[in-house]
């Protein structure tokens, strides 16, 4: 009972990984929107009929070119497949083939439509990819044959026709290189198509309606995804590879079980039986076994890009570890991240360990039935050598098929780590932009920015931060917000901006492009200087010229950072170039060439000095743009025109700015 249970329990693993990998594949060679997995399933199995149809036209024509040039090669080495294909084609096996092949094609031609936008090219490279393994396993089976004639013309002393077989034997080995060597460039090309198509789609869907910013595992929302990065990266990267790589091998060793099963049968069918019975038992064990080692592999995957995260984040951070003369303290983290990647390492390298052994003595065992079970056979003189030879040959090609499983059982739980990292990315990908899309976010609205009776709460502790809040901002309007601090003054900002959504009541926003949020820590983007200024608008040189972003430096005071840049297209680490006051600054040199409606500051001016602050905002209200600003700053309210003071338990006040006094911070 306990046996049949686990094996119960692995099958329906085994079902819901199918329905992942199925997730993940078809996207990429039919539209799912437009067809159903039946139908991507039926269009592989018609590729398939259309390569074996071109295998068998071709081998015709090349059989048929090659007799009416050297007739008598063909009578002596390859009399065997013209007998074949004369059979084929002078019995009712030739229409049906050909009937075959025309289904196949019939089927490409019926889902032409969802064929366009480059989807026929991997369906190309696969069939390129089949051919050459329909060729390579026909190859292999003839050399069964070759091997059985050179085995007996060796025992015979025949020296004439060991050399010939010998010659022929080296012959198809010459042939099948360059057709392997071709198989892997195409399998790796298209395992790079795939891979840029999968990036680009989950890319896609992770900017979607903020997915990343929902999903993300360091906010306050809660999130089960850890390391979104390393599953755009690295798990597209495993997962394409493998799953072609292990598909393919899979449809190899189904060739090689078809091409050499009758040819075992024919020389002895115990040893036919013994091997499936063999291979039966012993795979099934280690797929049992196996099953501790898939969650240690999922594990180390998701531990290695943490440990990996914790490097990065202290050398994002170095400036400020440096200052707090933090060490020790970042050290102590770094080596207990390692510590837990080393531990279960250890872990992976016990049961690796194991499942090798098991796998070691799986294909120790195979070896001695060929013997044990063609021993007696022999000795009567029932099968010569060349016969023991041949059925060696094909029971190894026969056994290497039946033991996929055995022999690829780390690769396969690879394969169903990366699949599962990303199906769950892309799971939590949707359920972020539908609840985006159901949220009850801002409203685009084109009379500036209002609040209606919303009561606003943290998204995971839920707890209450602002009640009831009615609001309105209009053109050329300045709201200051002011409290203690953790009183919601960030979370508001949040709410208008469309971030957070409201517990009750709606928000109106303007409309986008018209309201630009400019945090505390101003966003450094990866490019240039002008890619900087310009951000999030591209850096056209037609729209925003030199001359343009110069003055426009001048005006925030970073005059000084055109001397030091002249060149507004050079690539820096701008974050640690420069100082956060000057961030500041170079933000809001980004605003003025944006030039919205409303922004909102998150103590945007509070890495600089007063004198600086009152330049910046008289820039903003010289401009007529209307801004709701976090800070706590006295000097703050002679800039706006109302104060709206949060106490953090959800009550509210929206006070006049003139007369209102602040504690200094």
């Amino acid at each position: 009972m306990p046996l049949i249970t686990s094996l119960r329990q692995q099958f329906g693993n085994f079902l819901k990984l199918t329905r992942k990998l199925h997730r993940l594949t078809q996207p990429y060679f039919l539209p799912r929107e437009e067809t159903n997995g039946w139908q991507f399933l039926g269009l592989l199995a018609a590729l398939i009929l259309c390569v074996g149809g071109v295998v068998l036209f071709f081998l015709t024509a090349i059989m048929a070119g090659v007799h009416s040039i050297l007739p008598q090669l063909t009578d002596t080495y390859l009399g065997g497949v013209e007998g074949t294909l004369e059979t084929i084609w002078s019995s009712w096996w030739g229409p049906l083939f050909c009937g075959l092949f025309l289904v196949g094609c019939l089927s490409f031609f019926t889902l032409r439509r969802q064929l366009r936008r480059r989807r026929w090219l991997p369906w190309l490279l696969l069939g390129v990819i089949i051919f050459m393994l329909l060729a390579v396993n026909g190859i292999n089976a003839g050399i069964t044959f070759i091997a059985r004639d050179l085995t007996n013309s060796l025992i015979a002393t025949n020296r004439e026709d060991s050399y010939r077989n010998l010659w022929v034997y080296a012959i198809c080995y010459i042939v099948a290189l360059p057709i392997r060597t071709s198989q892997f460039f195409f399998t790796a090309k298209l395992g790079i198509l795939w891979r840029e198509w999968l990036s680009k789609s989950l890319i896609t869907d992770y900017m979607t309606d903020r997915a990343y910013y929902r999903i993300n595992p360091n906010d306050e929302q809660a999130t089960d995804i850890d390391n979104p990065d390393q599953r755009i990266s690295d798990d597209t990267r495993d997962f394409t590879v493998q799953a072609l790589s292990l598909t393919l091998n899979i449809f190899d060793s189904i060739l090689t079980f078809l091409l050499n099963i009758l040819i075992l049968w024919s020389i002895s069918e115990d040893l036919t039986l013994a091997l499936f019975v063999y291979s039966f038992i012993t795979s099934t064990i280690l797929i049992i076994s196996s099953q501790k080692l898939f969650k240690i592999s999922f594990n180390q995957v998701r531990y290695e890009a943490d440990f990996r995260y914790g490097l990065v984040h202290v050398r994002d951070n170095a400036e400020s570890i440096a200052f707090y003369r933090g060490e020790q303290q970042e050290q102590e983290e770094t080596e207990r991240r390692l510590g837990i990647v080393i531990k279960n390492l250890n872990l992976l390298i016990i049961w690796q360990t194991i499942i090798q052994v098991m796998q070691r003595s799986t294909v120790y065992g195979s070896n001695f039935i060929p013997y044990v079970v063609l021993i007696e056979p022999i000795l009567r003189g029932d099968i010569d050598y060349g016969g023991f030879a041949q059925a060696n040959v094909a029971f190894s090609l026969v056994e290497s098929s039946l033991f996929f499983i055995i022999a690829n059982i780390q690769d396969l739980i690879r394969f169903s780590v990366s699949i599962g990292r990303l199906a769950g990315f892309q799971t939590n990908i949707e359920e972020a932009i539908q609840e985006s899309r159901t949220a009850q976010q801002a409203l685009p609205s084109g009379d500036g920015l209002v609040v209606r009776h919303a009561t606003l709460a943290t998204p995971q502790t839920n707890r209450v931060l602002i009640e009831d809040l009615n609001l309105s901002v209009g053109d050329d309007e300045h709201l200051l917000v002011v409290g203690p601090s953790g009183c919601g003054k960030t979370s508001l900002l949040r709410m208008v901006s469309g971030l957070w959504s409201p517990r009750e009541g709606t928000v109106e926003s303007p409309q986008p492009g018209e309201l630009l949020f400019i945090p505390q820590k101003p966003y450094m983007t990866l490019g240039t200087l002008r890619e900087q200024l310009c951000y999030p608008q591209q850096p056209d040189p037609a729209l925003f010229s030199d001359h343009h972003l110069r003055s426009v430096l001048e005006l925030v005071n970073l005059g000084t950072l055109v001397q030091r840049y002249p060149d507004f297209n050079v690539k820096q680490d701008w974050p640690r170039l420069l100082s956060l006051g000057e961030q500041q600054r170079l933000a809001f040199a980004r605003l003025l060439l944006n030039s919205p409606r409303y922004v909102v500051l998150d103590e945007a001016t509070s890495a600089v000095d007063v004198k600086t602050e009152r330049l910046l905002y008289n820039l903003l209200t010289e401009r007529n743009i209307a801004f709701i600003s976090v800070g706590h700053r006295p000097t703050l309210t002679a800039f706006h025109d109302n104060v709206l003071e949060l106490d953090g338990s959800g009550a509210w006040r929206l006070l006049p700015a003139s007369g209102y006094g602040m504690s200094p911070a």
